[in-house]
């Protein structure tokens, strides 16, 4: 209710007071902030919930700051010896304008400035109502019918920040110097949103990244230890090893990763920690594509498996990956929406060296692709196309059977708009790598005869 007020008011304020560069002079929208904030502490929950009617609080508190004016005395609310308000020309007709509001006034004001504007954002059938609001009826069907509208994209809407979000976490670790108070900064912003997850996955792949180059450091050390929550102590890398399979296997709910201190002569294989890493952000991956399906599965087609497939790809385990990646493609070959899959450094190490090539060389020929992030993300579908091709083809499937892939192929290019450069590529490699294997199939078969 709050935030619904103080929004309200800062329209207002800015629309009809701030645009007079005198008023604006001495009164800006930290004055609507203190408004707020005094009103929250003075106020007592009866005037926020009693009767509840956005426009009668907010005549209150414009008649409130209207008394401040004609004090001029504006206390700030964190220094109170400080004044925000100081005499100028014409405050007392601010004061007598913002006094002489009353609710019939401003709720005309919101109709016409604020509720119609807005639903030009709407379909045409929607703000076409507030041709004739003459009439209370019309005029609440009117703002029902925007409101029904925005229920109804809410969702669309939260999906695209959603992804959005995705590519920028991935893009901003990989080329970040990340630390532990970073780290803390990341978690403090992420922890009410299910994000937190897919950073927590993003930071394993990062560290697992970084290692094979610098070595396993205190400070990939302090950023596990942050990322995971846990308390500083003295362990072993090995003992870190060991603790990171006890996540891999599901046996431990939460890594108990600390601060480690390693001396220059320790003399350990970091190999088979970066491999827990990539397993164990893997496991998170797919614990945030679940909650994409949960939530997001009305307005996306949501295959929860991507990464498991990738990670069974990497492992050798053909067969597994084949059953899963055809049958996402089964899933994705006609959807309108679905997620991608970033190809930041942090997340190549997840992928096929002939993908990483080709990203590679995309960024070699054109270095701004990266600045629109379109060009440097895979769908779900593509990438099932191609791994279940690269199955087929170290299976030796069937010409028959290849031959679908083929079809599987052209439609996905048709779906993929034009502007998804990586997506095209990837198709292009895949359908040649397909057409290589049939013709040396044929081959074979001719010389066999």
């Amino acid at each position: 209710m709050q935030q619904i007020v103080y929004h309200m008011l800062r329209v207002f304020v800015k629309s009809k007071l701030l645009a007079n560069s005198d008023v604006s002079d001495a009164l800006n929208n930290y004055h609507i902030k203190t408004l707020m904030l005094w009103a929250c502490e003075k106020k007592s929950i009866s005037f926020w919930t009693d009767n509840l009617n956005l426009i009668r609080i907010c005549v209150e508190l414009l008649h409130t700051l209207s008394v401040w004016l004609t004090d001029a005395q504006c206390t700030h609310y964190f220094v109170t010896s400080c004044n925000l308000i100081h005499n100028f020309f014409g405050v007392e007709l601010i004061a007598d304008q913002l006094t002489s509001i009353d609710e019939a006034w401003l709720s005309t004001w919101f109709v016409n400035n604020y509720i119609q504007k807005c639903s030009f954002l709407c379909p045409y059938s929607v703000s076409s109502l507030f041709n004739d609001v003459s009439t209370k009826l019309k005029l609440q069907n009117a703002v029902s019918a925007v409101v029904t509208w925005r229920l109804s994209t809410v969702l669309d809407d939260t999906w695209i920040v959603l992804q959005t979000a995705e590519y920028l976490i991935s893009d901003l670790v990989s080329i970040c110097s990340l630390m532990a108070q970073s780290c803390v900064c990341w978690m403090t912003e992420l922890e009410k949103t299910h994000l937190v997850v897919y950073f927590t996955a993003v930071v394993f792949l990062h560290v697992a990244h970084k290692i094979p180059k610098t070595g396993f450091t205190d400070e990939f050390m302090d950023i596990l230890a942050t990322v995971t929550g846990q308390c500083n102590s003295e362990l072993s890398l090995s003992k870190a090893t060991e603790l990171m399979k006890d996540v891999a296997s599901g046996s431990q709910s939460t890594m108990k990763f600390t601060s480690l201190k390693l001396s220059s002569s320790t003399n350990l294989n970091t190999s088979e920690l970066v491999e827990i890493l990539q397993q164990s952000a893997v496991q998170h991956l797919t614990a945030y594509r679940q909650f994409q399906a949960r939530n997001f599965g009305s307005v996306a087609t949501v295959v929860t498996t991507d990464f498991e497939v990738l990670y069974a790809y990497k492992h050798g385990d053909y067969q597994r990956c084949l059953q899963m990646s055809t049958q996402n493609v089964c899933t994705l070959l006609y959807a309108d929406r679905m997620p991608n899959i970033v190809t930041t450094p942090d997340f190549i190490q997840l992928l096929d060296d002939d993908i990483v090539s080709l990203t590679a060389l995309t960024l070699i020929v054109n270095p701004e692709c990266r600045v629109r992030f379109y060009n440097v993300l895979i769908t779900q579908l593509t990438m099932s196309l191609y791994l279940m091709t690269q199955c087929q083809l170290k299976l030796r499937h069937s010409v028959m059977s290849v031959v679908q892939t083929l079809d599987y192929i052209e439609v996905a290019e048709r779906r993929h708009p034009a502007q998804y450069m990586l997506n095209h590529l990837t198709l292009k490699l895949t359908k040649h790598k397909v057409l290589t294997y049939i013709i040396e199939m044929m081959m074979l078969a001719l010389n066999s005869l």
